[in-house]
């Protein structure tokens, strides 16, 4: 059963900000995206409201006898859809990570395996390149340190658009490949690994950075393959001195650096205090899909058998290739939907 009386708050917390709204009045960015949010949760109240309503209005008519019968084929066809829609609001009401609407900052480094992981790394880049390009996201690289042979000793990058870190955050942890590495002449199949780290990118409200805590030194640009190489010393490295967290940017602007830097910083350090508080929550109950444990190795990519296994959900997917050109929507949606029945399990128990 749906709580009515949350159901009710919710209503009249869309229509405060409708009329806010309306008047003009507050902060008219943050309410549009409240009252965005708020709209199809509220739709489905009112027609759950009008479900209800109907079902008291044919139990009603059961007394007629001229009605009685039509009234019985209506509250059968009601009652048939109360359940979907209670589930559809159960989902609705579940707690909301606060950071699922946000721009995401990911993270990709070879593991182990050698010069093969870092080529895996290149392509799990790739990879989410193109399911950024195909969710009409924008995804822009800010650090990138390549190998001689065009892998990835670290990649940075800022992707951009409608829920990213809501669809992006059960990508952390250790992503393992099986394949006959390229650098590998005898045909054995290899396994290594490569690591991903989504961070939803702080906002200047989260966290505040004290000049005496960083140190700034700028450098002259360099990387494998000609990447970033300027004459001028433009990169920048920021050192967070209480934490330890090392940030560089090798954009051309130095200026520009300093930003992207300070940005990056900030998101680390904004995911350190969810990781805190996250643990502290966890401390008394099993770990959850998306945890962010990013020690945990949570795919495995085959190759030889064009296979793709989630480990924490036991799904696997024969269609390796689609995956690696950013078909994602279907491994993300089933972990979604176990985070989803895991949460709901939770509040009903």
């Amino acid at each position: 059963m749906v709580p009515l009386e949350r159901l009710a708050e919710i209503t009249q917390r869309f229509e405060y900000i409708e009329a806010q709204m309306a008047e003009g009045g507050g902060d008219i960015a943050k309410l549009g995206r409240e009252y965005a949010e708020l709209r199809p949760v509220v739709e489905g109240i009112r027609a759950y409201r009008d479900v209800l309503d109907g079902i008291e209005n044919a139990k009603a008519m059961l007394d007629d006898p001229e009605m009685k019968e039509l009234a019985a084929e209506e509250l059968a066809q009601l009652e048939g859809n109360l359940p979907g829609m209670e589930e559809a609001l159960q989902l609705a009401l579940l707690p909301r990570d606060e950071a699922d609407a946000r721009p995401a900052i990911v993270e990709i480094r070879p593991g182990t395996g050698g010069e093969e992981a870092a080529l895996f790394a290149g392509d799990l880049l790739r990879m989410y390149q193109r399911y950024a390009e195909a969710r009409g996201w924008s995804f822009d690289v800010i650090e990138l340190n390549q190998t001689e042979l065009g892998g990835i000793k670290e990649v940075v990058a800022n992707v951009r658009g409608e829920n990213v870190f809501a669809r992006l955050k059960y990508e952390s942890g250790v992503h393992r490949v099986q394949r006959v590495p390229e650098t590998e002449s005898g045909g054995r199949i290899h396994t290594s690994a490569a690591t991903v780290a989504v961070l939803p990118e702080a906002e200047d409200v989260d966290i505040h950075i004290d000049a005496n805590d960083i140190r700034i030194d700028t450098m002259r640009s360099s990387g494998a393959g000609g990447q970033h190489v300027n004459t001028t010393d433009s990169a920048v490295r920021i050192t967070h001195l209480p934490s330890g967290i090392v940030v560089t940017s090798s954009e051309k602007s130095q200026h520009r650096n300093r930003e992207i830097a300070m940005q990056v910083l900030k998101t680390r350090l904004y995911d350190m205090e969810r990781q805190r508080a996250h643990d502290e929550r966890s401390a008394d109950r099993a770990a959850q899909v998306g945890s962010g444990d990013r020690s945990e190795r949570i795919r495995t990519y085959n190759f030889p058998q064009g296979r793709m296994s989630d480990h924490r959900i036991n799904l696997t997917l024969y269609k390796l290739d689609q995956i690696m050109q950013g078909d994602l929507d279907e491994t993300i949606d089933a972990l979604t939907a176990d985070a989803q029945a895991k949460l709901l399990a939770e509040m009903n128990g």
